[in-house]
C-alpha cells in the first residue's frame, strides 16, 4: 500500500525521525490557512506546497512549487489542485491532483550550507536482508546516479537477527561526509528511519532528499513509504491511510470482488487460477505474439458468479481482442469451470471476442465436451501448445 507522503512523514515523526513539517489542505483557503498556522509554529516565512499523488519527479511536472508570501500560497495552490500532474512516473495523461502539502522552508541561511543525501531502506531479496541504501547525491533520480556515478551509492546490510548496531550508523554518516552535530544528528535519524521501517512493517522507506539544514540538523524533506499489506491486520491505523483514487479503478473493483487484478497494457485478457500458473499463461501469450492485458487469479472457488466477475472486469478494458481461460483442475472439478464459463457466458448474453479455454486436470475431458457441446463461440483447449495455437489465430483473424 503506498502512502502520500504527508501520511510517510507522519509514520516517520511517530518514531522520532525529524521532518520537514507541513499541513496537508484539500482547497486554496485551506492551504492559506495552513499557511498561517505554519508561521505560528514554526516561524517560516515562505513555504512549499506540493502536489499529493501517489508518484516520484514532482517537480519536473510542476507539482512542487516554493510561495514566497501568503498570496503565493493561494495562487500556487489553486493551480495545482485540481490539475492533472504527469511526471517521469505517471502515464501520459497523468494523475489528478486532489490536496496539496504546505510545508515549512527549510532552506534558510545558516552558519554552514545545506547538503542534500539520498537513504532509503528496503529489502535485500538475494541476501534476505534488510538494507539501508544512501548517497551523497540526493534531490537526483537515483537510477541515474546509479548508472552514471555508481560509487556515489553505498550500502548497509543489516542482520535482522541483531537489528542494526551503532557502527552501522556511524559508519553511514562518515561516508556521507558529516562531521560535529551533522554526524551525531545522521546517526540518530538513520537508527530512527530503521526502526520505523521495522516497527512499521514496510516493504520500502526512500527518503530523497535527507537535508541537512545551514544549522546542522537532519530531516526529511520528502518521505516515499509503501506499507506492506500482508502486514494491515496488525496496524489498523494504516489501513484508513489507503487512497483508493491514486489507483486503477479496474483493480480497486477487482479487489472488492475478491479477484487478484493487475492492469496491464496488452491485448489479450487473461483468467486463471493460480499466481504461478497466471506467469505461464502470461508468457504463453507472449509466445504466441499477443501481449496479457492483464493479470487475473480467479482463485480456487472458479464458480459462475465469480468467472462471469472477472469477464466484466476483463471486459472493462477496450484494449482487449480475446480472452485465454486456463484453468488447472486439482481442487476444483474442470467440469465445474467449464459450467461456470457456460453460464456466465449466457447471463452476460453476447460477448464479442474470441473466449479460449484450457482446462487440464480433473474431469478435464468431461469439461472439453462441455464447452464443445454448448453451441457458443467459445474454443476448448487441454494442452498449452494447443490454447497457444488457438490465441495466435485468433489474433491473426
Amino acid at each position: 500500500m503506498n502512502l502520500h507522503e504527508y501520511q510517510g512523514k507522519e509514520i516517520l515523526s511517530s518514531f522520532g525521525v525529524r521532518i520537514q513539517r507541513g499541513i496537508v489542505a484539500q482547497n486554496a483557503q485551506e492551504a492559506v490557512t495552513a499557511a498561517k498556522q505554519l508561521t505560528a509554529e514554526t516561524g517560516t516565512s515562505w513555504y512549499v506546497i506540493k502536489a499529493q499523488v501517489h508518484a516520484g519527479g514532482r517537480g519536473k511536472g510542476g507539482g512542487v512549487k516554493l510561495a514566497k508570501n501568503i498570496k503565493e500560497v493561494e495562487e500556487i495552490a489553486g493551480k495545482i489542485i485540481g490539475m492533472n500532474l504527469v511526471t517521469p512516473q505517471t502515464s501520459a495523461a497523468g494523475k489528478k491532483v486532489h490536496q496539496v502539502l504546505v510545508a515549512e522552508d527549510v532552506y534558510y541561511p545558516g552558519e554552514s550550507e545545506t547538503s542534500e543525501f539520498y537513504v532509503s531502506v528496503l529489502l535485500n531479496r538475494a541476501t534476505g536482508r534488510n538494507m539501508i541504501m544512501y548517497s551523497t547525491e540526493g534531490g537526483m533520480d537515483i537510477e541515474t546516479v546509479a548508472e552514471e556515478t555508481p560509487h556515489l551509492i553505498f550500502t548497509e546490510e543489516i542482520d535482522p537477527a541483531v537489528g542494526m548496531l551503532p557502527f552501522q550508523a556511524r559508519r553511514i554518516a562518515f561516508n556521507l561526509g558529516l562531521s560535529g552535530n551533522a554526524f551525531k544528528e545522521m546517526t540518530k535519524f538513520v537508527t530512527n528511519l530503521y526502526t520505523a521501517y521495522v516497527k512499521s512493517d514496510s516493504s520500502l522507506f526512500e527518503i530523497n532528499p535527507v537535508l541537512k539544514t545551514s544549522d546542522n540538523k537532519i530531516l526529511a524533506v520528502d518521505a516515499k513509504v509503501t506499507i506492506d499489506d500482508n502486514s494491515l491486520f496488525r496496524h489498523k491505523n494504516y489501513v484508513d491511510l489507503r487512497d483508493v483514487r491514486e489507483e486503477s479503478a479496474i483493480e480497486v473493483e477487482a479487489g472488492e470482488l475478491g479477484l487478484n487484478y493487475v492492469d496491464l497494457d496488452g491485448n489479450v485478457g487473461c483468467m486463471v487460477n493460480g499466481a504461478g500458473l497466471a506467469m505461464a499463461t502470461m508468457d504463453l501469450i507472449k509466445h504466441s505474439g499477443g501481449e496479457p492485458a492483464n493479470f487475473l487469479d480467479v482463485g480456487g472457488t472458479a464458480d459462475a458468479a465469480r468467472v462471469e466477475a472477472a469477464f466484466k472486469i476483463i471486459l472493462k478494458d477496450p484494449a482487449v481482442k480475446a480472452i485465454l481461460i486456463n484453468i488447472f483442475g486439482g481442487i476444483v472439478r474442470c467440469n465445474r469451470v467449464a459450467q461456470g464459463v457456460i453460464d456466465a457466458y449466457k447471463n452476460m448474453g453476447t460477448i464479442n471476442v474470441p473466449i479460449i479455454v484450457r482446462l487440464q486436470g480433473t474431469n478435464a475431458d468431461i469439461a472439453k465436451e462441455l464447452i464443445d457441446n454448448s453451441g457458443l463461440a467459445v474454443l476448448s483447449a487441454t494442452e498449452f501448445q494447443e490454447a497457444a495455437d488457438k490465441v495466435q489465430q485468433v489474433l491473426a483473424s
